[in-house]
Formats: C-alpha cells, sequence, structure tokens
C-alpha cells in the first residue's frame, strides 16, 4: 500500500523525488474536467483498512471534519467505493439523505457527489470523491462518468509506480484555498477600493476557510468592529453576537450548495442587520445592510479570538450521534467506535469497560497487539488504583500526553505495557451515573488541546448513552433468549419405530425471539408430534407459545384425539383474552401400523417423501387459526407412513421470503428433500435449514420438524 507521512498534517507537498505534488494536480484537473466546486484524495495507509485523507480542493478541510480518517467499512460512499470497487454517485440531497443519512445530517445541502477507487488490477490505493452544487443534473453524464474513471486509472497508476520505487507519496497542501490578504487596499486599484468605501452598505470578502479578507469601512461601522480586527479571522471570532452555529450554518450552506443564502442577526442591544452571501470557487463576498426588526431569539455568545472553531466539533458530534443512534448491541456500540469514532480521532487502539456490582467489565477492545492487556481489567475492583477505575469513579476524564506522564502518577502500570505512547480515559456517564470507560491508546505521544479534550469529552457522552441504551437491550435479549430456551425442547424422546430431528432459527430483527413451537410427545398408547406459530415476535409471544405447548402436552396425555386436542387449544387460546393467533400442526403417530392421523389449524402444509424419493405436499383439510373462533371444529386425515418415510413439518419461515411465491417456495423446498432425503436425519435437518442458518437477516422464525418412520418390527 501506499505510505501516508506527517506531511498529511504539517502541509509538506513532494509528492515525487523532484518535489513536485502529484495528488493536488491530479485533483485539480479532474475537477476542472468535469467542472466540479470540491474533491479530496484518500490514500490507505500501510495495510490498515482506514482511508486518509491526503489532500482536499475547494472546501475547508473542516467541512469534511468526520471524514478525515474513516475506515473502509464505513456506510459512506468513499469506503463504499473501495469496498465495490466502483463509481458510487449520490444524484443530489435526497438521495444521500435515503442512501447516506449520517452525511446528510452534517451537510444538510443540495450538492451531487461522486466517489471513486484508486485502484490498479492487483490493488486498491485509495479512493477520490468529487461534488458538484444542487444545480447538477440527478444523473452523471457519460462524459464526466468517463473523465473520472480515466483521471483516477490514471492517478492509481502513478500510486502503483511511486510504491514498486519505494517512494512514499506524502499528503499535500490543500489546493485553491487563498491565504487571508494583509491589508483592506488588496482589492485591486486605488480607485476601486475608493468606489468600494464610498458604497452605504458593507462589503466583506470571505475565503474558503471563512477568513475575511476586505472589509470595507461600512462594514466595520455596522459590524462594530475595526477593520484592523477583522482581516485574517472568522466573522464568528472575532464578532461576539455572531458566534452562533446558525450563523456559520448559512456559511457552508453557500459554501456547499453554491447558491446565494441570507439571514438576519441582531447586533445588540437592538440592531438588526441583513447578510447576503454570494459564494464561488474562489470564496464568499458578503453584503452587510440594516434590516427591520424580527421576532428571533437573541443568539447566545459563542467562541472568540483564536478559538478552535465550532464547526468541526458540531461535524463530529451530529455525524457520530446520528450513527450511535443506529447501534444496537453492546457489540454494535464497539465495532461502531473502532470503526469510525477511533479513526476519526486518530487513536490505535481502544477498549470499552462497563462497570457492574463495583467491578470493571471488559466489554470489547479493537487495536492491542496482545488482548490479555485488556482482558486482564475483567473483574478489577473500582477501588484500584487505576486510570480507568479512577475514571469511572470520579467521573473525571484523565489525559496523558506520554507514557512517562502516566507512569508518574501510576507507577504500577509499567509491570504491563500496552505499547502506546498516550492515552485518553474518558468516563462513561449516562442519566447521571457511570456506565462504564472508553480507552483510546494512542502510537505516539500527544498533546491534547483544549478544543480536543473537550471533542473526546462530547464524544463520550454520545457513546455513554449508545451503550446504556445497548447494556439493556442485551440484559433483555439475554433474558428473552433464556425465556425461549427453557419452553422449547432441549432434546427429542426417543420413539418406537419413530426416528426426529428439529431445528429452530430466530428471527434477526427485534430481540431474535418469537412463537414458533414444535414438540414430542411419547404418550401412551400412541405418540404425538406437533408444529406451531404463535403470531409475533417479542416475549409475548413466546410466553403464549409456551402455553399452548404445554396444553397441548396436557390433552394429549390425558387421551383426546387430534381433533379434539386441536378444539381444545383453541378455546384455551381465546379463554386468555389474547389478541394474538396461531397455527398449528398436530399428528397422531401410529408407526405399527404405518398410519398418522392429522389435524391442522391454518399451518403450510406438510411434505411426506416416500421410500422411492417421490416427495408430496398433503394439502390436509383443517380449520382456522387458533385463537379466532369459539366454535371452530378441525377435520382429520389419515394418511399412510410407510418405512423409510420422511414427514417433514415447518412454519412458515422456511417458504417465506420477500418477492417470492408461497407455491414456488414449497415446490423449491419438496425438492431439495426429494434430492437429500436419503441422509441421515440431522444432515437432511441441516441441509434443509442451511441457507436460512446462513442468512445475516431473517424476517421471521424457522422452525423445522423431521419424522422418519422406520419398520414396523422396530416400531414394536
Amino acid at each position: 500500500m501506499v505510505a501516508v507521512s506527517d506531511g498529511q498534517r504539517s502541509g509538506r507537498a513532494p509528492g515525487d523525488p523532484a518535489g513536485r505534488p502529484m495528488l493536488s494536480p491530479a485533483l485539480t484537473a479532474m475537477m476542472d474536467a468535469v467542472g466540479a466546486h470540491s474533491g479530496a484524495v484518500y490514500l490507505l495507509p500501510g495495510d490498515e483498512p482506514v482511508l486518509e485523507m491526503a489532500v482536499m480542493a475547494g472546501l475547508p478541510r473542516s467541512f469534511a471534519a468526520p471524514w478525515q480518517r474513516v475506515g473502509v467499512g464505513a456506510p459512506i460512499p468513499i469506503a463504499r467505493a473501495v469496498r465495490e470497487r466502483r463509481l458510487v454517485w449520490v444524484g443530489g440531497e435526497e438521495e444521500m439523505a435515503r442512501s447516506y443519512p449520517r452525511i446528510a445530517m452534517v451537510l444538510p445541502y443540495p450538492f451531487a457527489l461522486a466517489a471513486l477507487p484508486l485502484a490498479t488490477a492487483s490493488k486498491v490505493y485509495g479512493a477520490v470523491f468529487v461534488t458538484w452544487p444542487g444545480s447538477h443534473p440527478p444523473e452523471l453524464s457519460d462524459r464526466e462518468r468517463h473523465e473520472l474513471q480515466t483521471a483516477c486509472e490514471r492517478l492509481a497508476l502513478r500510486l502503483e509506480r511511486a510504491a514498486a520505487e519505494n517512494r512514499p507519496v506524502r499528503g499535500e497542501a490543500d489546493p485553491l484555498v487563498a491565504g487571508p490578504a494583509g491589508s483592506a487596499d488588496t482589492l485591486g486599484t486605488v480607485e476601486a477600493a475608493r468606489l468600494v468605501a464610498r458604497l452605504p452598505y458593507g462589503l466583506c470578502s470571505l475565503d474558503l476557510t471563512g477568513r475575511v479578507g476586505f472589509a470595507n469601512p461600512a462594514a466595520a461601522d455596522l459590524l462594530g468592529v475595526p477593520v484592523g480586527e477583522l482581516l485574517g479571522t472568522h466573522l464568528w471570532a472575532s464578532v461576539p453576537w455572531l458566534a452562533d452555529p446558525m450563523y456559520e450554518e448559512r456559511y457552508r450552506a453557500a459554501l456547499i450548495s453554491r447558491h446565494v443564502t441570507s439571514f438576519v442577526a441582531l447586533r445588540p442591544p437592538s440592531q438588526w442587520l441583513s447578510f447576503r452571501l454570494y459564494p464561488s470557487a474562489t470564496g464568499i463576498s458578503v453584503r452587510v445592510v440594516r434590516a427591520r426588526a424580527v421576532s428571533v431569539t437573541d443568539p447566545a455568545g459563542g467562541e472568540r479570538g483564536d478559538a478552535p472553531p465550532r464547526l468541526v466539533s458540531m461535524s463530529q458530534a451530529l455525524s457520530l450521534a446520528g450513527a450511535l443512534t443506529e447501534t444496537v448491541s453492546v457489540q454494535d456500540v464497539v465495532q461502531l467506535v473502532a470503526e469510525e469514532i477511533a479513526p476519526a480521532v486518530g487513536s490505535g487502539a481502544l477498549a470499552l469497560l462497563g462497570a457492574r456490582a463495583g467491578r470493571l467489565q471488559v466489554l470489547g477492545h479493537h487495536g492491542y497487539p496482545d488482548p490479555h492487556l485488556v482482558e486482564r481489567f475483567d473483574g478489577m475492583p473500582l477501588a484500584s488504583p487505576t486510570p480507568g477505575t479512577q475514571a469511572v469513579t470520579h467521573g473525571v476524564p484523565a489525559f496523558f500526553d506520554s507514557r512517562r506522564q502516566l507512569e508518574h502518577l501510576y507507577p504500577a502500570r509499567h509491570a504491563t505495557p500496552d505499547g502506546f505512547a498516550a492515552w485518553a480515559y474518558l468516563p462513561l456517564i449516562a442519566s447521571g451515573r457511570p456506565v462504564g470507560v472508553c480507552v483510546l491508546a494512542y502510537a505516539e505521544p500527544r498533546s491534547f488541546s483544549t478544543h480536543e479534550r473537550a471533542v473526546l469529552t462530547s464524544l463520550a457522552g454520545l457513546i455513554a448513552q449508545a451503550l446504556d441504551r445497548a447494556l439493556l437491550y442485551d440484559a433483555k435479549h439475554q433474558l428473552a433468549h433464556g425465556l425461549q430456551a427453557a419452553l422449547l425442547p432441549h432434546s427429542l424422546p426417543s420413539l418406537p419405530g419413530i426416528e426426529a430431528s428439529a431445528r429452530y432459527l430466530p428471527a434477526t430483527r427485534g430481540m431474535e425471539i418469537g412463537g414458533d413451537f414444535y414438540d414430542l410427545v411419547p404418550s401412551r398408547p400412541l405418540p404425538a408430534a406437533v408444529i406451531g406459530d404463535v403470531q409475533g415476535h417479542n416475549v409475548t409471544a413466546a410466553g403464549l407459545m409456551g402455553q399452548l405447548r404445554t396444553a397441548v402436552r396436557a390433552y394429549t396425555t390425558v387421551g383426546q384425539e387430534p381433533a379434539e386436542v386441536m378444539r381444545s387449544t383453541n378455546r384455551l387460546m381465546i379463554d386468555l383474552g389474547t389478541e394474538l393467533f396461531a397455527s398449528c400442526l398436530y399428528l397422531r403417530l401410529d408407526p405399527a401400523r404405518g398410519r398418522a392421523v392429522m389435524a391442522r389449524a391454518g399451518h403450510p402444509p406438510p411434505l411426506l417423501r416416500r421410500p422411492d424419493g417421490r416427495v408430496r405436499v398433503l394439502d390436509l383439510a383443517g380449520g382456522p387459526l387458533l385463537g379466532i373462533d369459539a366454535e371452530a371444529t378441525y377435520p382429520t386425515t389419515e394418511i399412510g407412513l410407510a418405512a423409510g418415510s420422511v414427514l417433514a413439518l415447518y412454519t412458515d419461515g422456511l417458504i417465506e421470503s420477500p418477492g417470492v411465491d408461497i407455491e414456488d417456495a414449497v415446490a423449491d423446498l419438496g425438492r431439495r428433500l426429494g434430492e437429500a432425503g436419503d441422509l441421515p436425519l440431522e444432515a437432511l435437518a441441516d441441509e434443509l435449514v442451511g441457507h436460512y442458518a446462513a442468512a445475516e437477516e431473517r424476517i421471521d422464525d424457522v422452525a423445522l420438524l423431521l419424522l422418519r418412520a422406520s419398520s414396523a418390527r422396530d416400531a414394536g
């Protein structure tokens, strides 16, 4: 891979032996060829699956603060282009909000974007994105597509040659960003300056970073700040009453959308001013005039002087807040912190530690060369003198710029060095109580600025809320699974003349618990089998499932016939007063005679594989779903069950898929049963549910009960 050095952060520009930059010219030429107004080049450093921004053009880097360093697995276009090695196109504001809501949350403006990989046939070196104003057509033209792909192919070949010659490609100074002007007369000729000075309204010129390059006397008078104090600063830093994110937002909107924007602000105590922003490729012209009073809230004061722009921390918070709201389990939180938050803040490793019953609990970690360095904290009393326990106990973050500083306060740590050189211990406080600590480790000594500490502390608050929610979910999830495991049979009984095998797969949505059930009842004189599906995928459905399974067992044990078992179960369900309903299939087995009697309540038809391999769908007569009609009856059907026959009983989760006809799905299940029916029963069960077991997402529970009849002699 191509190495990215500290030149990215220092602004050094050498890209080849002659000292000429490689990335900046390629990016600006690409933007010119397709009329894009901003763009950036990312490189993959070494073998680490992280994209680092090497150069950006047309917009300030602060606009892309949440994505300066992102994991390849991140749900954003630039990472997707690398994963899929193709051009990714986002045609406008609505498509961005639909496909990439985290980006839309931070940049809710009309613009189009194309992301492409920098890749040769054998290796990916990075990626590029370019953007257009919202006036761009919703589709990328063939010419633009060709220009972008050709330019990226050329740049990828240059990166490949650089790697082959062992020449590091460093980050470069961002082009198209002009530095601050030195004086107010840099507008042009003396006569032009006099012309602007005579105008009755204020004029300011901002570069792409938002710094003031020119201001006329009228602007200084309206803003209440001398021209000399405006030049080279941000308006929201030099003018206290403009230090509000709402006004900064209009500046961002103008630059990204390239549309004229405006806002009205109150200059204390009572003077309203109207600001109109005219953006271009080189900056923004601002016109300031007096306005009539309007009814808006007086903005709060903000940062001043050389304080870092609030834009960066606000963007990071918005982007990551949106991402954290999507997490469900504790491992989701750990993965998100590892793949998106840690890379964004430059951390090389992290650990999430929970606090429970007076002890630390290792919830997850990433990036440590030796996992035992983190695992040793599992179960550590909170009274122990370590930075992690102190952060939890006192709720105060701790930042250590170097190993020397850490070991000065916690010398016991010296016995187990973790190989890192700086650390941030961030307490995770949710609803006023500690839920744990997030440890970020850095490979090099690091001076944590006031701004960086504030950002990390804010991120810790977001992580804490997500982690608290995830801990509660995991606890409920564990409880629900324990309940489901207790309600389903741990093993199937051995029956004379019948071999049985079963599988159960919960839905992957919600709490992964549902109402599907099966059972095999070794009653006298004849055993019984049952399979059913209670509506829903929650604890209520699982609880009702347990009641129905118990009822079926009880009615079977007292000798009720199949039709009566179904009627009794139906009346019980109605008497329980639940609004749920259930499907059910009940069988009374007589393997000695090679027969079975079935009763069905709205359940999918079973499949019968004969000894010769032919499969038949048993479209049995039946009654309505359980829990609907108290007077319902359930007719029975007797079928032959010759030795070697296989009965497949299943729930609808095994045959229902979006866009697939039910009859086609049943036919496909029958085909697979016919082809694999001679396998041992356990292997056959795995074969029939294999596709669903491997699926990352199941919209419904899946239950399968297989019954194979043996010889009459075995049955006796």
